[in-house]
């Protein structure tokens, strides 16, 4: 039961004055500003518009407006490690992280606010789910969520523009806001998520929205938007990411496995990655090519929408935790030791 999204303590040791060192709330510490963070672990990049914006540990948040040539620290007003990032528009998005953290850019990621955060998680789903005289196990679950604290983290998230979008993480949590993130709507009741695995990854094709989770967990949202309904799962194995496009969706995750559907989820597929590790990310080029890559940083092509990897040579292999295409057809990786770009190489793939 884990994501391959690193782990860490919702509490930073910071020393006082008289040299003791008090426990501070992350949630309460604003990110620290350091030549290092660059090479410090990041979790995940995404484009908005011409800059590129990337998240790691620590509440650290870099962007860049030269193809990553260089990286400026955004303001972030926590600490707490962000696991994804995402932007619907140039301007606005959103980033996810332990501790409950949502975090909203309106500015292109150079600065942030903080819109949700894991000590008021149990009571938006006490006031939501207290009116409804059905609910009895959900009203429990807010409570014992209320009592434990700000422990839980979401794992990824999806806009489909500006106003609405979903955040999704361990043990079931997930949220919705249709709103910006003015509002959220807790939506526990509607997985068919029974054991309340970790929803791992999310991710639409434009007419479907899916998720991925741990022990095979897959879901879709119904036609009417309501509810993310469970598929039949050719693997029980835990997924760690889902990559959605018009006409196919691959899910991949423990030991290499990876599955894909032509039909949105009524059936699967095995393909064969040739990997023994773990694939813990993804991204697509302009050119529709995809990408999958390795715990130990082995990395694979397609040119055929996912029916079919070949191994890619990216130079010395480094863990990879997100990954995004640049516009020069290179690689841009991030991981345990930040960011690194890397061309692609033809190689084994003719």
């Amino acid at each position: 039961m884990f994501s391959f999204k690193p782990i860490a303590l919702g509490l930073a040791l910071v020393a006082g004055s008289c040299g003791a060192a008090p426990l501070v709330d992350v949630l309460e510490l604003p990110a620290q500003r350091s030549e290092l963070a660059l090479r410090s672990p990041l979790l995940d990049l995404a484009q908005a518009g011409q800059r590129l914006v990337a998240v790691g540990q620590r509440g650290h948040i870099l962007y860049s407006d030269d193809e990553g040539q260089s990286w400026t620290q955004a303001s972030v007003p926590v600490s707490s490690d962000l696991t994804a990032v995402q932007f619907p528009t140039e301007k606005q998005g959103w980033a996810v992280g332990h501790d409950g953290v949502v975090l909203h850019s309106g500015d292109g990621g150079a600065s942030w606010q903080k819109q949700l955060d894991g000590r008021q998680l149990g009571r938006l789903m006490q006031d939501h789910y207290s009116a409804r005289p059905d609910a009895g196990q959900w009203l429990e679950e807010s409570k014992r969520i209320e009592t434990e604290g700000a422990d839980k983290p979401f794992l990824d998230l999806w806009f489909s523009d500006e106003r609405n979008g979903f955040v999704v993480g361990a043990f079931n949590l997930i949220f919705r806001t249709r709103d910006g993130g003015q509002s959220w709507e807790p939506w526990t009741d509607r997985t068919d998520n029974p054991s309340g695995y970790h929803l791992n990854a999310i991710s639409g094709d434009g007419e479907h929205l899916y998720i991925a989770g741990e022990q095979g967990l897959l879901l879709r949202l119904d036609d009417n938007g309501e509810r993310f309904q469970a598929l039949e799962s050719p693997y029980q194995g835990s997924f760690f990411g889902i990559s959605a496009q018009p006409g196919a969706v691959l899910a991949y995750g423990l030991r290499g496995h990876a599955y894909r559907s032509t039909d949105g989820g009524a059936s699967w597929t095995v393909v064969k990655t040739g990997l023994s590790s773990s694939i813990t990310a993804s991204t697509r080029d302009g050119k529709g090519n995809l990408y999958l890559f390795g715990q130990t940083g082995q990395a694979l092509a397609s040119r055929d929408q996912g029916a079919s990897f070949q191994p890619l040579d990216i130079g010395q292999p480094v863990p990879v935790y997100g990954a995004l295409a640049s516009r020069d057809n290179g690689l841009l990786l991030v991981g345990a030791r930040g960011i690194s770009q890397r061309p692609v190489v033809s190689g084994k793939q003719e």
